[in-house]
């Protein structure tokens, strides 16, 4: 049971998109729509605002238009004591090529009926729904995630699972990618899930660039935990975790031990597994698994080295150790990945 949900929660864009149906996507020009309603939840919706509704000119004319559509009368109030209008109300969701719920006025609350039909018309033509933390309850009210894999913030999943049983939920991740429908965790992995947009829609580079303006990790993938019990600090006396991943990060090519990794930060073994474990929820194995399929993706998605050659530099050794890791973490093989999302295959931006 639990593969299943990993391999849904990994998928960015499985087989079940053939590439003729790749190749008619048009992501650049996107109106992303962010609905606005009393009690609204600011910093889920300033990860949307944020994301597809800053400026970027040095990204071309391509780049997202951003709309917010009122749910409730307003004015509205807003957490942090703010009171919000919108320009446009439900209407607005006719267009929208993307929908992104930020959050939602409490989990007990019904969203009203009008809300569901926009939401449900708004997927049957195409559009894109997407929900950050406790949206994912509107989300479940139009039935529209019934059989599908989802998330939300890990306190929310017990209720979520009682109330809709036909959903499958992984507590365990920052955000599932369904295609049409996305869902997030806790708030901020609602800008994962909004960077993960950005780099389906653009490519790394891109959504590299837009991270590095919001001054934030460019790719968390979207199976890592949620909750680590101890995340790491860059600022905790004594704590060189940091600068051993960043170095690892560096050096993906080069093969490393448990034990030179522990003499580096002066640990024994024992220790460094623990704290290890205790500050990225994982082991080092796997992290450094994990670090090397996203660094394959990037240069699959960037160049047109062979994939032995990417399997080299990414630290995998061979071509078939890189496509066992790659299809076990992503659901694709390489070649069919680069097929899909390598830049020459998006348009222009």
């Amino acid at each position: 049971m639990w593969r299943s949900l990993q391999q849904l929660a990994y998928m960015t864009l499985t087989d079940q998109i053939s590439p003729t149906t790749r190749r008619t996507v048009k992501p650049a020009g996107r109106l992303v729509v962010a609905l606005v309603y009393d009690g609204l939840c600011s910093f889920e919706f300033g990860c949307a605002a944020e994301v597809f509704g800053l400026p970027r000119p040095e990204f071309g004319p391509d780049w997202y238009r951003f709309s917010a559509c009122a749910v409730d009368p307003g004015p509205m109030r807003a957490l942090g004591g703010l009171r919000v209008t919108v320009d446009g109300g439900l209407g607005l969701l006719a267009r929208a090529d993307t929908i992104v719920i930020p959050g939602w006025k409490g989990i007990d609350v019904e969203p009203p009926p009008k809300l569901i039909r926009a939401l449900r018309a708004a997927h049957a033509r195409g559009a894109r729904l997407v929900s950050i933390c406790s949206g994912v309850f509107v989300l479940a009210a139009t039935g529209l995630l019934d059989g599908r894999c989802a998330t939300t913030h890990w306190r929310y999943t017990e209720k979520l699972a009682a109330r809709y049983p036909q959903i499958v939920i992984n507590p365990n991740v920052l955000y599932v990618d369904q295609e049409k429908i996305l869902t997030s965790a806790g708030s901020a992995a609602g800008l994962d899930l909004c960077l993960h947009i950005v780099r389906r829609d653009f490519g790394a580079k891109i959504a590299n660039q837009v991270a590095r303006r919001l001054v934030i990790s460019p790719h968390r993938d979207g199976g890592q935990i949620q909750f680590i019990e101890r995340p790491v600090s860059r600022y905790e006396a004594g704590n060189r975790l940091p600068s051993l991943l960043d170095r690892l990060v560096k050096q993906l090519d080069q093969q490393i031990t448990v034990s030179e990794m522990a003499a580096l930060v002066s640990m024994s073994e024992r220790s460094f597994l623990r704290r290890f474990n205790e500050t990225t929820g994982t082991s080092p194995a796997d992290w450094l698994t994990l670090a090397r399929v996203d660094r394959a993706k990037e240069l699959l998605e960037t160049t047109s080295l062979p994939v032995e050659a990417v399997a080299v530099q990414c630290g995998f050794g061979s071509a078939i150790t890189l496509r066992h890791h790659f299809r076990n973490k992503i659901g694709l093989s390489p070649l069919a990945y680069r097929r899909r999302f390598a830049l020459s295959q998006r348009p222009a931006v």
